[in-house]
């Protein structure tokens, strides 16, 4: 019976899937009619509840409507989407600017009540599990030897490594539970391989914008930053890199090869091999943050830089904090040729992870909860970004330029040059709406007009006038 329901879920997801593409390739233009229900169930061999189930997957992410008495239309317009950034241009040279402060008031404001929470690329609780978690804790409690009180190996608990090391055959990883060690979360895995890898002033190349938490660690350990130019769409530019690595002037890459964090975008797998072979000619390690990975609106998961790496030089990290239990801080990192080092940095650190919060996510990586939950969040992440995508185009500035994220959480939103990010970040907290700006994005002067969004929220009424309202205050600074 079981086996049944899989095989209809998948049916009305392949059927969505194959009209949503003709929408959004132009086959399909807005106002077309949709065949009706009867001539979905005919060619397709479905059922009616299959059929309704295809249209209201589409429904749900606003690129089709129902008309009363006269059936289903294409609402999408491509001429209502937003044009995309050009490909950024950082200086050659960082001028460090300073948004420290920025930062901290933008987590200082985290949990507030009545606060529209755009400022972080984390899941609204609404979108995550917690009763089957809750259970999970049980079930880690009663199982874990003292009930978890004790120091886990090393290495990480086994268990939730060899889960790691089965999930990674979706990107072709092919990696043994021996060759991962676990940590607090992605941006502890990250903190662990730049100590081991780097000392104070080498340089670290990343892509330009990028994510705040990264730059900042790099400040902590008192390395340089070199902003590479990065396309909204396809990633960090390989030319400027190779020009880079060409002038010696890099000792470590940190690149976001999978739905980068803030522009949302994503490496070819073409990119990601060439990346590694240029790494691997000039002998240079990858720290590879593939954070959001695992939330793709494609076919399948894309591949990582890992997959491509056959001398180890390649550091993969990754956790389940963006798509599953953000407070559990369960991360991991397969270090390569450096797990020597990297171990002694953890041991240092750390000693042990928290061996609770860790074997529940190995018991939910074993038993299937994961990638069930991960198929319901891709789905309404998708959704949300098509209608972010339509509300930007709707409410914000002419000349607004928006990403077009293929996966992940969050959008990067260009507003005309007139416009202040961190002035109009200032009058959006008055009404309880918080974005995070540009500016913390870089530690150069650039990208005063630019902002992130957060659309892994739960979508409603609120939620649609509240990005109206930051529009219309947007349209107000010009």
């Amino acid at each position: 019976m079981k086996k049944v329901k899989e095989k209809l879920d998948f049916m009305y997801i392949r059927i969505a899937k194959v009209i949503e593409q003709q929408i959004l390739n132009g086959a399909l233009r807005t106002g077309d009619k949709l065949p009706s229900l009867r001539t979905i169930c005919r060619e397709y061999g479905v059922s009616q509840n299959t059929a309704l189930s295809a249209y209201y997957n589409l429904e749900s992410k606003m690129l089709i409507e129902t008309k009363p008495q006269s059936g289903y239309y294409v609402r999408y317009s491509k001429t209502k989407v937003p044009a995309l950034p050009q490909i950024t241009k950082p200086e050659a040279e960082a001028h460090y600017a300073d948004s420290e402060l920025l930062v901290r008031k933008i987590y200082d404001g985290l949990g507030e009540d009545g606060h529209l929470a755009l400022a972080l690329g984390i899941p609204a609780n609404e979108l995550l599990p917690i009763a089957k978690l809750n259970k999970g804790l049980t079930v880690a409690m009663r199982e874990l030897k003292g009930s978890g009180v004790m120091y886990d190996k090393i290495e990480g608990n086994e268990r939730l490594r060899r889960q790691i090391a089965r999930w990674s055959f979706a990107m072709e990883g092919h990696l043994n539970h021996d060759e991962i060690i676990t940590t607090g979360g992605c941006l502890n895995a990250l903190s662990y391989c730049m100590m081991a890898l780097t000392k104070r002033g080498d340089t670290v190349a990343m892509e330009s914008p990028i994510s705040f938490g990264m730059l900042q660690l790099a400040q902590v350990l008192g390395v340089k930053v070199l902003e590479l130019p990065s396309d909204p769409q396809h990633g960090i530019d390989l030319n400027a890199l190779e020009d880079a690595l060409k002038a010696n002037k890099i000792n470590v890459c940190l690149f976001i090869s999978n739905f980068s964090n803030p522009l949302g975008s994503c490496m070819p797998d073409e990119n990601k091999k060439q990346t590694v072979r240029l790494l691997e000619k000039y002998n240079i390690p990858l720290i590879e943050n593939d954070l959001n990975g695992d939330i793709y609106f494609g076919q399948q998961r894309p591949k990582s830089c890992k997959t491509y790496d056959e001398s180890g030089l390649v550091l993969w990290c990754s956790s389940v904090s963006k798509t599953l239990a953000p407070g559990y801080r369960v991360g991991w990192v397969a270090p390569g040729k450096f797990k020597n080092e990297v171990r002694r940095m953890k041991l240092y650190h750390s000693i042990s992870s928290t061996s609770v919060t860790h074997e529940v996510i190995a018991w939910f990586l074993e038993t299937g909860r994961y990638e069930s939950h991960l198929r319901k969040l891709r789905h309404t992440l998708h959704g949300n970004m098509l209608k972010f995508s339509r509300a930007i185009s709707d409410y914000f500035p002419e000349g607004t330029m928006a990403t077009r994220p293929r996966g992940g959480f969050v959008i990067w939103v260009e507003l005309p040059k007139a416009v202040d990010a961190v002035t109009l970040y200032e009058k959006c907290l008055r009404y309880k709406i918080s974005f995070a700006p540009g500016r913390i994005f870089t530690l150069q002067n650039q990208y005063d007009n630019c902002l992130r969004l957060n659309y892994g929220l739960l979508w409603d009424e609120k939620l649609e006038r509240d990005l109206k309202l930051l529009g219309e205050l947007a349209c107000r600074e010009l």
